[in-house]
This record gives C-alpha cells, structure tokens and sequence, in this order.
C-alpha cells in the first residue's frame, strides 16, 4: 500500500518523533566530543507540514537567515536544510567557538561570516543533518548516504526554493523538526527540515512495521 499522508496517525508521528530525539541525542553526543564541553539537545516539536506553510511558520520571506542543505541517497533519497535566523546562528558561534560576539557594527557587516564561522555552521548542520539520518538507518536497517553540507545566508524565501525546486515535483509536505541547543544556561533555538520524497516515507515505515 502507497503511503498517503493524509493516512498518518499519531503512531506514525510518535515514531517520527522518537527517531527526531534519538538523532538529537546523537547529534549532542557527536558536538560534545568535538568540541570537549558539554551540549545538549531537545525536540519540542515534530510535525508534518505543507512545504508552503513552512515559510509563515519560521518568518517572513524576506527574513534574513542562514541554511546548511545537503541532499542524501541510498534506499531512501531527499533534501535535509537546517536553518537559524542570523541572530541565533551568531549566538551559537559565539558559544561553540567561546568567543565574544562583537557589539559595534553594522547589519550589513553583522550579516557577513568568516570562513570559520561559515565552517562552523556547516559542521554543527551536518552533525545534526547526519544524526538524523543516522537514527533512521539505525532503526530501519536502511541504507542513507549524505552529500557534503552546503551553506548560504540568504532571505527565507531564497534558502526554501531550493529543495522546493527538487522536492516540489514529488510530494507538497515535509518533516518539520524543532531542536534547541542547550549549551550552559544558553537556549540556542533552530529548525531542521526533513523532505524524503514521497516513497521513502513508505520506506521507512514500513521497515518499522507502522504500515
């Protein structure tokens, strides 16, 4: 039987959900080893969304923020994009890398990364990104492979477009995940967006026995 969406229980987003927090665990252990201090991760929200509903539930279009994309192949292919407002992505350099952030400059300048923040950002998506699809091969027996992480910093709207572009053709839904760094006494809010095409999610729970 194809899996529809519209068929999906609250079993399935259970099981959705544990694979999210198991990959978040994962995702701390991995950032905590790297960077020899202690992190921690949460998931406070998973849901299925309507990829044109994904826009209004993180900002405006035209927000300016920063996407660490990478596509993944195997016995399940699709588009992963983790992103934070530029805000939070320079709150989280700042308490990975345990520098000060700098108070004096301007937004254009504000907006800019150095090659190792740049660096950073796309180490700390891939941890996450990999965590994850980790978390399903472990669970589900499948085999997932990962490209090389790519970032940009962008408006919403032009970091979205391209996994819509890839993604749009073959389903209209994605897995939205919430995560939230805890490093200390510091809460660093992000959002992580799963988009396997629609015959991987048949995949997958079929491998777990939901379907």
């Amino acid at each position: 039987m194809e899996f529809s969406f519209d068929d999906l229980s609250n079993l399935h987003l259970d099981v959705l959900k544990e694979i999210g927090t198991i990959g978040a665990g994962n995702a701390a252990t991995s950032l905590s080893k790297m960077l020899n201090r202690r992190i921690d991760m949460n998931v406070p929200e998973i849901k299925i969304s309507e990829f044109s509903n994904i826009e209004s539930i993180l900002a405006s279009a035209d927000s300016l923020v920063t996407g660490v994309y990478l596509q993944f192949k195997g016995e399940i292919k699709g588009n992963a994009l983790f992103i934070l407002d530029v805000a939070s992505a320079k709150n989280l350099i700042s308490l990975l890398l345990d520098a000060k952030e700098e108070d004096d400059i301007s937004e254009a300048e504000y907006a800019k990364f150095s090659e190792l923040e740049i660096s950073a950002l796309e180490e700390v998506g891939n941890i996450l990104i990999s965590s994850y699809l980790k978390a399903i091969s472990s669970l589900t027996g499948l085999s997932i492979k990962p490209s090389v992480p790519y970032f940009a910093c962008d408006m919403l709207g032009a970091i979205l477009s391209v996994p819509l572009i890839q993604y749009g053709e073959t389903s209209d839904r994605a897995l939205f995940i919430e995560t939230e760094f805890i490093i200390g006494l510091d809460k660093v809010k992000s959002h992580f967006i799963v988009m396997p095409d629609i015959k991987s999610y048949t995949i997958i729970l079929k491998s777990l026995g939901v379907v």
